[in-house]
């Protein structure tokens, strides 16, 4: 692999680690929040509220099933 190609696969692998992390699945919860966030945002509805529950809730179910691996 050449150099321009180490470095591109470096950026990528930097970025994946950032935006993933150890918990993919939270990773995909906080996609479908902004997903959902922006489809509520279309209608009359106000859409500031749904990120933070989204994310209360993201967290409170990792949370959960870490303690639930743990015992």
């Amino acid at each position: 692999m050449n150099r321009l190609g180490r470095g591109a696969r470096a950026f990528g692998a930097f970025w994946w680690d950032f935006i993933v992390g150890d918990d993919w699945r939270i990773a995909a919860g906080v996609v479908l929040a902004l997903g959902a966030t922006g489809a509520v945002a279309r209608t009359s509805v106000p859409a500031w509220w749904l990120v933070p529950v989204a994310v209360t809730a993201i967290l409170a179910l990792s949370l959960w099933r870490t303690t639930r691996r743990a015992r």
